[in-house]
């Protein structure tokens, strides 16, 4: 008698299983984050501006972290107040502004990802270069999928398809 696929008995779920476990690294990093003044929406944009590039659009950075522009406006608008990021006029678009992170924001920026890498160490402890790197390659697919789902109703690659 062959054993059930571990993927298939998880309780509740998988996807309840990756959740819990997205919410206990953030709620980590969200406790240093504090020591900086940042909530989580605050250390997103940071983190998430430099992943992408300083010089981004509101709109670019919105997309990167679905989120809607309200929101983002409301957390960019803090993060000004706190002397961390800037809004600059688009050079190419007059109508919209790019981000930059000031000085000090590069220096609070620095300061979380050597803590943010410290809790990236210890929450993948005893794992393996290899899984590490198969676990990445599913979430990509999984995060392909669901977007395309949401999007489309139908997996990725198969949106096209009659």
């Amino acid at each position: 008698m062959t054993q059930p696929h571990l993927h298939t008995t998880l309780k509740p779920s998988l996807g309840a299983a990756m959740g819990r476990a997205q919410r206990l690294w953030r709620d980590v990093i969200n406790e240093l984050a504090k020591n900086h003044n940042l909530s989580e929406s605050r250390w997103q944009v940071m983190v998430n501006l430099e992943k992408i590039g300083e010089g981004a659009t509101q709109q670019k950075l919105a997309a990167e972290l679905c989120i809607e522009m309200p929101s983002l406006t409301r957390t960019l608008n803090q993060l000004e107040q706190q002397g961390l990021v800037e809004r600059r006029p688009s050079p190419t678009d007059k109508r919209s502004h790019s981000l930059w992170l000031t000085e000090h924001g590069h220096q609070v920026s620095r300061q979380l990802e050597l803590q943010v890498n410290e809790v990236r160490k210890a929450v993948t402890h005893g794992l393996t270069d290899e899984q590490l790197n198969n676990f990445a390659e599913v979430l990509i697919v999984i995060e392909r999928n669901a977007k395309a789902l949401r999007n489309t109703g139908k997996p990725a690659g198969e949106e096209q398809q009659p």
